[in-house]
């Protein structure tokens, strides 16, 4: 009797305890979501509604960046390495000027009746005295470069610019100025020429090395750096230049200094660091850079943001800075 009551009494503790055990579980489950939910940084809230594709993105800029590696680079280099200056800039001086029909009718487009008639006499003295464009003989005389293209003229007429997408071998872009390229490259007359379109890739390859080092050598998540500096540089465009205090849009530092954090969090972890285009390195290193990083990325993001052609030229000259820094930094620490 003893036996059976005390089994008994077993079997009621046992199910009292399972049910307040489930309780507790369910009541620690629903304040851990809510703490989660609280804890969500309003930085990567805003950066999921403007990436929302962002498994695929990184996929797809891993992709370019090994595409990049071993075709497009050494190709790149060999087109330095053989092509005299004078004519590797005349090269340039005449896709950009090709550009300049493009950027005329998006001027009319736009309503930009005295920007499209500058555009217009600097297209037409590039293409005359300037040899077919190969000389920039209106920059000489004054007349600005603008950029101007269907995606900027979408905007203005109110179309959002939509999520953020990698594209293979094309790269950063968005819904909107994805689909406004289609016009751009039909009124290029370069589109139906064969082999230009090559050519011009080389040539913009080129051009954008320093760029492309700047971003591997100082960004803790490359991919991150990038789409930053796409967005901000496009909605740059569309505005023409002018700051919208009111804008949600993301800031460059707050995100990169977010990516800091993550690797950061990594480090002390003992996990080593994973960027986007699967590079590891040791968990110190990368807890180790986010202070000095977050600073370039605000100078970066001013360069990117005045103009793309200036930009290039900048980034190459922190680039060879902040190796000399580098340099330096070490030296001392010897």
């Amino acid at each position: 009797m003893f036996t059976r009551l005390y089994s008994g009494k077993s079997r009621a503790s046992l199910a009292q305890v399972f049910l307040v055990s489930s309780a507790l579980m369910m009541t620690g489950c629903a304040t851990t979501e809510k703490r989660v939910e609280a804890s969500v940084d309003p930085v990567s809230a805003k950066a999921s509604q403007v990436d929302p594709y962002e498994g695929f993105n990184r996929s797809m800029y891993g992709f370019n960046m090994g595409l990049d590696k071993y075709f497009f680079k050494p190709v790149a280099d060999g087109y330095k390495f053989i092509t005299p200056d004078f004519v590797e800039t005349g090269v340039s001086n005449f896709f950009s000027n090709l550009k300049g029909i493009n950027v005329v009718l998006n001027d009319v487009l736009q309503g930009k009746f005295e920007q499209s008639a500058a555009d217009a006499g600097r297209f037409l003295t590039n293409t005359t005295i300037g040899v077919g464009g190969l000389i920039d003989v209106a920059s000489k005389l004054g007349l600005e470069h603008n950029a101007e293209d269907f995606g900027q003229t979408l905007a203005v007429w109110g179309v959002g610019e939509g999520p953020y997408l990698v594209l293979p071998v094309m790269g950063p872009t968005t819904i909107r100025d994805g689909s406004a390229l289609i016009v751009d490259k039909a009124a290029n007359p370069g589109t139906y020429v064969p082999f230009t379109g090559i050519i011009e890739g080389i040539s913009d390859r080129a051009k954008a090395q320093g760029a492309l080092n700047f971003i591997d050598e100082a960004a803790l998540d490359p991919y991150v750096f990038t789409r930053e500096s796409f967005l901000q540089y496009r909605r740059h465009l569309i505005n023409d230049g002018k700051v919208d205090n009111n804008s949600e849009d993301l800031s460059l530092d707050a995100a990169t200094e977010d990516s800091a954090g993550l690797k950061a969090d990594t480090a002390k972890a003992g996990q080593p660091a994973v960027d986007s285009t699967g590079k590891m390195g040791d968990a110190a290193q990368a807890s180790a850079k986010p202070t000095e990083s977050a600073t370039v990325h605000r100078s970066a993001f001013d360069k990117v943001a005045e103009s793309f052609e200036q930009a290039s030229i900048k980034i190459d000259q922190l680039s060879k800075k902040s190796r000399i820094n580098l340099a330096s930094s070490d030296a001392l620490t010897e």
